[in-house]
């Protein structure tokens, strides 16, 4: 079979239709990337990626965050989640504790934040704290004690602990002090940072 009649037996095998739409697509193909898929439009909008480094947030931190906005009983949730992370260190305790006084609730704050110097019984954060709780249901003596012995533990760095040690001698004093003008208690927690607690007559 000559050249020609070769020719035109391939054309009788592939119509002119067929072989342009072959002639594209392999056109296309050297076009992309060059295993036959067609490059990502690196200009349409792409859903961000999830940061796998990037650190958690703990319960703690959250609930601190929480105590000082005043957000009691979220920062309660965010402490139990602690705690189930955790378990019931005197941290935890501590801030349960603290988180309860805030709310008023002075038996469960007094016995939680006991537990909590159970275990760490040189802790000045935790004793400012009851020393607070102290003062409010009107154990003043043991109040003053409890905040002197934390002043001293603190080596007099805090100036909440200090302010607080002040109320404790007035009302020690001056039982009606606190209820004649009320009082701005400053509770405190491990590793800085410091809360506003306002009583009102």
């Amino acid at each position: 079979m000559t050249f020609w009649s070769r020719r035109t037996h391939l054309f009788s095998l592939f119509p002119p239709a067929v072989a342009i739409s072959a002639c594209v697509l392999m056109a296309a193909c050297v076009a992309g990337t060059g295993n036959g898929l067609k490059a990502p439009d690196t200009e349409g909008v792409w859903a961000p990626g999830v940061d796998h480094r990037a650190e958690a947030v703990s319960g703690m931190e959250v609930g601190h965050r929480l105590m000082a906005a005043g957000q009691y009983e979220l920062a309660i949730d965010a402490f139990n989640r602690a705690a189930l992370e955790q378990g019931l260190t005197p941290e935890v305790l501590s801030s349960l504790g603290t988180a309860n006084l805030g709310l008023g609730r002075l038996g469960q704050a007094e016995t939680l934040l006991r537990r909590a110097l159970k275990e760490e019984p040189n802790w000045p954060e935790a004793l400012n704290n009851l020393g607070i709780v102290l003062m409010e249901s009107g154990q003043y003596p043991e109040a003053e004690q409890i905040l002197r012995r934390a002043y001293a533990l603190d080596n007099g760095q805090s100036d909440a602990i200090r302010d607080n040690l002040r109320l404790a001698l007035e009302n020690l004093d001056n039982p009606g002090h606190n209820d004649a003008i009320g009082s701005e208690y400053k509770l405190v927690r491990r590793g800085g940072g410091s809360y506003l607690l306002q009583t009102t007559p």
